[in-house]
């Protein structure tokens, strides 16, 4: 683990933003006029996905990827110029929250700046021509860490960027050399020590099938030597094999649990329901009530939690990649009160700071979790799919506060009847 991560970070609240479908206008000053609302849901950090130019060639869709980006150094004039970008920047300072970037360091669109200027910094297939190594991405060429060349252009860039915003969401960090990514930090620092890391980690299978065709593909323990958090894709497979009905809710369970002791102790994880390459929750679960449920154990996850912009709106379709496809602010959903509710319950020291564990309730479909700090503690109860049973909680009897919704949870013998909503009691100082 990186060893200024600090604990407390696992307290920040994620909010993702498509800058180019997050409004009818797409652009830096539509996402300016937005910021009083999401800071409203309890955000701590905005991630703007990738703010820099999109290729032409090769371009899938309309508009491309954001992930094909075609100049490092520039800003996507699309959305705006580099004037609108310092502007939103500072009026995410202004609201009290930081921002962090999309970096996409792996690979450029093949019209990039770097394939004009330095095509000796990629990647060559065995007939001597620019590509990739993971088929289904016909959109990009891959880079080539081997260079030092193109190590030091990239470094100086991040420092560029360094001195705007607070921090980058490395894409696919995994696929790049560990000991250039500890260098970038090393650098990075010497222009704001207080840079926020945040690497998108992959799947275990993932990991593997890179690693069987003989490229680079760190683990989570190895990245995060150098990032303060990761993405949660080691124990993502169990819960969608959970939802698929092919594990016991407790076989999920256990893979979180272990967590507690495969990494760390300053880990910090991304959890989330959803992401931008991810379906969207509202479309996971059957039920609004299951949804509540599920976002609010997210949130009592030790971990940072992610919204992805409309998530708030229990929007169902993830918006389009390549094309134009703005989100659906008038869904007729409204769920900012749960996270709104959330929020000072993830501010908690104990949710920084204590050890959690898990035990799952297979026949009910009820998690319970409790994290332990000193003298305190804190504990969740959700009923994924709508099951009442009493739960042992392993408090003293008596009254407690539910502390999403204020009502009162009576304990008796140990246990808690759970009847209705996400529940979250406990001990504090």
């Amino acid at each position: 683990m990186a060893q200024q991560t600090n604990h407390a970070l696992r307290s920040s609240v994620v909010y993702s933003i498509y800058v180019r479908n997050h409004s009818e206008e797409g652009t830096f000053k539509a996402v300016e006029q937005d910021l009083e609302r999401i800071r409203s849901l309890g955000v701590d950090i905005i991630w703007l996905l990738p703010v820099h130019p999109v290729g032409r060639e090769a371009r899938k869709g309309k508009l491309g990827s954001p992930y094909a980006n075609q100049d490092y150094r520039s800003i996507n004039p699309e959305l705006g110029t580099m004037e609108d970008f310092r502007s939103l920047v500072s009026a995410i300072h202004g609201h009290g929250m930081k921002c962090i970037i999309d970096v996409v360091y792996n690979h450029t669109s093949p019209d990039s700046w770097l394939v004009e200027h330095h095509p000796e910094f990629f990647y060559r297939t065995p007939e001597g021509r620019l590509g990739n190594r993971v088929g289904d991405w016909g959109d990009i060429v891959d880079l080539d860490y081997n260079h030092p060349g193109l190590r030091e252009y990239q470094i100086e860039t991040l420092k560029m960027w360094a001195e705007v915003v607070d921090g980058f969401r490395c894409d696919v960090a995994p696929l790049l050399p560990l000991a250039f990514w500890q260098e970038a930090r090393r650098e990075v620092a010497k222009v704001n020590p207080d840079c926020t890391w945040l690497a998108e980690s992959i799947e275990p299978d993932f990991i593997l099938g890179l690693r069987a065709g003989g490229m680079v593909s760190l683990s989570d323990s190895e990245i995060l030597q150098a990032f303060d958090a990761c993405y949660d894709y080691d124990v993502y497979p169990y819960f969608m094999a959970y939802l698929a009905g092919d594990i016991p809710l407790s076989g999920y369970a256990e893979k979180l649990n272990a967590q507690e002791y495969t990494y760390p102790d300053n880990y910090v994880k991304l959890r989330f329901l959803e992401n931008h390459d991810r379906p969207r929750a509202a479309a996971l679960f059957s039920t609004q009530s299951d949804l509540i449920q599920w976002t609010a154990f997210m949130y009592f996850l030790k971990g940072m939690p992610l919204i992805y912009g409309g998530q708030e709106n229990g929007n169902k379709l993830c918006p389009d990649l390549f094309n134009r496809d703005t989100v659906n602010w008038d869904t007729g959903t409204d769920l900012s009160w749960l996270f709104k509710a959330l929020h000072p319950i993830k501010k908690l020291d104990i949710m920084a700071h204590g050890i959690c564990s898990l035990r799952a309730m297979d026949e009910e479909h009820i998690i319970a979790g409790t994290h332990t700090w000193g003298e305190q503690k804190l504990v969740g109860v959700f009923s994924l799919k709508g099951r009442a049973a009493m739960v042992d909680t392993g408090l003293p009897d008596g009254v407690y506060v539910n502390l999403i919704d204020r009502s009162e949870i009576t304990v008796t013998q140990g246990k808690l009847p759970m009847s209705g909503g996400p529940v979250i009691i406990g001990i504090l100082k």
